[in-house]
């Protein structure tokens, strides 16, 4: 049976995340495609030193809006081509020659593509898998001008992951680093490593027309070294912890996820702008 399940989880936000298309599950079939719409919403006004929030008399502020459209092709179960598409829109209030500076920018953002390679194994109604996925980010956004969509540069990623379900219950554990190149105009964002955990229940699904809902719990850790200082795009060292749920429909072959990450831990290198809390809603269909 062609089953769509579960969820995209969604990197960070930025396009580090390790995460697949569509909604990390399907297609499960050889010669199966699909394609999903995300919206992305992350950003904060609350300034930052270290673990602490410190006054902000200038009101300096950072928000990102993502639209990722993303695809899948499975040349066969086990093996698969992934590709990703931002469209971002950013703006920022930053401190420059002491005076609190408005900046803006949109355009199409860094193309990242990967070839998920999975083993699976069936026992009776579970079901598990293994997977690794090495990732290229392409730059394809722009450079220029004082808010840069990207640094430029071309970044290599690995991902470790593996996911077990059973007719009630779902699990998946997902360990993903990027190397970052050099980029342009002597831009070097930071290497990053992340560690996403999701579990939950799938408390729901009715065979007649192929329909259910997942319920998980999201717990994503972070880790970013600091851009140098030649650094324009949004990018900022530290590590975070966040956490929240996740809910995901399907029918036939349509998908829709909606997902919540709220910030339980978050440490800057310097003083920076709060990443803040992340939602993000998807729609998703297989063929």
């Amino acid at each position: 049976m062609k089953l769509p399940i579960v969820l995209c989880i969604l990197a960070a936000t930025l396009p580090a995340r390790a995460h697949q298309p569509v909604m990390d599950m399907a297609p499960r079939w050889a010669q199966g495609y699909g394609f999903q719409l995300r919206q992305q919403h992350f950003g904060s006004d609350d300034l930052l030193q270290g673990t602490d929030s410190v006054e902000n008399p200038f009101g300096f502020e950072r928000f990102v809006n993502t639209t990722w459209l993303e695809g899948v092709y499975t040349f066969r179960r086990s093996v698969r081509a992934t590709i990703k598409i931002p469209y971002v829109d950013q703006r920022r209030v930053i401190p420059v020659n002491g005076a609190a500076v408005r900046q803006q920018s949109s355009g199409i953002g860094d193309i990242v593509i990967g070839l998920p390679l999975k083993q699976y194994k069936n026992q009776g109604a579970k079901t598990q898998n293994w997977a690794i996925t090495p990732s290229i980010r392409i730059p394809t956004g722009s450079s220029d001008g004082d808010f840069p969509i990207s640094d430029g540069s071309w970044d290599v990623g690995l991902s470790i992951s593996h996911s077990r379900e059973t007719p009630r219950l779902y699990h998946l554990y997902d360990l993903y680093y990027w190397k970052e190149g050099s980029g342009k105009r002597g831009m070097q964002t930071g290497d990053s490593w992340g560690f996403d955990v999701n579990v939950g229940l799938h408390p729901w699904h009715d065979n007649d027309n192929n329909s259910g809902l997942f319920a998980l719990w999201d717990i994503s850790a972070r880790h970013d070294d600091e851009p140098n200082a030649q650094n324009l795009t949004t990018a900022s060292g530290g590590d975070r912890v966040q956490t929240g749920p996740v809910l995901m429909y399907y029918r036939q072959s349509f998908m829709a996820r909606a997902e919540v990450k709220l910030l339980a831990y978050e440490r800057v290198d310097g003083i920076r702008a709060s990443r803040g809390n992340e939602f993000s809603i998807a729609v998703g269909f297989t063929f």
